[in-house]
């Protein structure tokens, strides 16, 4: 049966093999028909509104111990590319090697149409152990979310047969299950041991990976710079390899970057914080705390493509964004940064520098997969720092 555009779920046959239930904390409930893995997960119930580029928000590592909620309404019509595909770095095509969120909420779903497909949305969750729901009112739930604040839930896929899980049973499991913020993800997503990337005639950038997009390390192999990748908790060595480092990013990951105490203190240290700087999302946050700044949880987070924010001299874009937390604007006072852009929606911290321009953040993706790529220049700005260096 169709709606307009919109494949409605229950004319579906491969329903009727599995159910889903979503339970919030509060104890608000939705059901509706489960695809991908049928297992049950615990995590934080977060939202998108993004429209587009559902392969890399869910390989995102940021995503980390959460459950997406997609404001779209219609997912799969693209598919998934192959398992295992890499670009011409090596480098996941996606933007890890995995699904990284723990469970996947849509209004509707449909079979792929692309030259480029390999698999269905539904076959590649189940190929990764991550369960779905599909026919839900994801608009119900995403008001809920923005009223209330994201909340822990449970997502449970099972077989028909199995009958519907209690209330009871359900908020049982959330009661075992240890809290977002209590949560470590850094052995989930960052690198167990130092590895090099690009061209060794290239200018060498560390990267300290708390869990960092594979688009964000393309875009520095793109501007003729080599990536030493260092596990999020690892000393930014002077050489490598006989090789100079020359510069720093600290990108994106999951969790409460207050509770990352080794890469905060790194990046106190006066040696490293002498090298040219990029923080982008999560490393904006890791770079504020080691300057002395603070750090608090938003109530429903950013997480879209179609972000705005605004420059200190007036001038305005388009970002994608994928955080729950943000800087406190006062905090930066006495850190001797410069507030350099802010959200006009909610006037939170977007961006800041020093006054030597040798530290640039940003809290939203300047490499824009998915999403636009309008800030692709402050990339273009530490490469420039990065060769006036060498």
């Amino acid at each position: 049966m169709r709606v307009g555009f919109l494949t409605t779920t229950r004319a579906r046959p491969e329903d009727a093999a599995l159910r889903g239930t979503l339970f919030l904390e509060d104890g608000t409930r939705f059901d509706g028909a489960g695809f991908g893995a049928a297992v049950r997960r615990v995590g934080e119930v977060v939202f998108t509104t993004g429209m587009v580029g559902y392969p890399e928000s869910l390989t995102d590592p940021s995503y980390r111990g959460q459950i997406l909620t997609f404001t779209y309404p219609l997912l799969g019509n693209y598919g998934v590319p192959p398992a295992g595909a890499h670009d011409g770095y090596g480098l996941p095509a996606l933007e890890s090697g995995e699904v990284q969120v723990r469970g996947v909420l849509v209004r509707g779903t449909t079979r792929p149409n692309h030259w480029a497909s390999a698999r269905s949305l539904e076959e590649w969750l189940l190929e990764e152990g991550v369960p779905g729901i599909r026919g839900i009112d994801t608009r119900r739930l995403t008001q809920h979310l923005r009223t209330d604040g994201v909340i822990r839930g449970v997502i449970d896929v099972r077989t028909a047969d199995r009958g519907p899980a209690s209330d009871d049973e359900l908020r049982d499991s959330l009661r075992r299950a240890p809290a977002y913020a209590e949560e470590s993800y850094m052995a989930e997503v960052a690198p167990k041991r130092p590895t090099v990337l690009g061209r060794p005639r290239d200018p060498l950038v560390a990267v300290l990976d708390c869990g960092v997009k594979a688009s964000i390390l393309r875009a520095l192999l793109d501007r003729h710079l080599s990536v030493l990748r260092l596990p999020y908790d690892h000393e930014v060595p002077e050489r490598w390899e006989g090789r100079r480092v020359r510069g720093l990013l600290v990108g994106n990951g999951p969790g409460d970057p207050a509770g990352l105490r080794p890469t905060i203190e790194e990046l106190a240290r006066p040696r490293t914080r002498e090298l040219p700087t990029l923080g982008i999302c999560l490393g904006h946050q890791l770079l504020a705390l080691a300057r002395g700044g603070t750090t608090f949880k938003l109530k429903y987070g950013h997480r879209g493509q179609n972000k705005t924010i605004r420059f200190a001299d007036g001038r305005a874009l388009i970002m994608s964004e994928n955080h729950g937390y943000a800087v406190t604007a006062d905090s930066l006072r006495e850190s001797g940064l410069d507030l350099w852009a802010t959200n006009p929606d909610d006037g939170t911290v977007e961006g800041f520098r020093d006054s030597r321009h040798r530290l640039l953040a940003l809290q939203g993706h300047p490499e824009g997969h998915p999403g636009p790529q309008e800030a692709g220049f402050v990339f273009d700005r530490l490469a420039e720092a990065v060769k006036r260096r060498a």
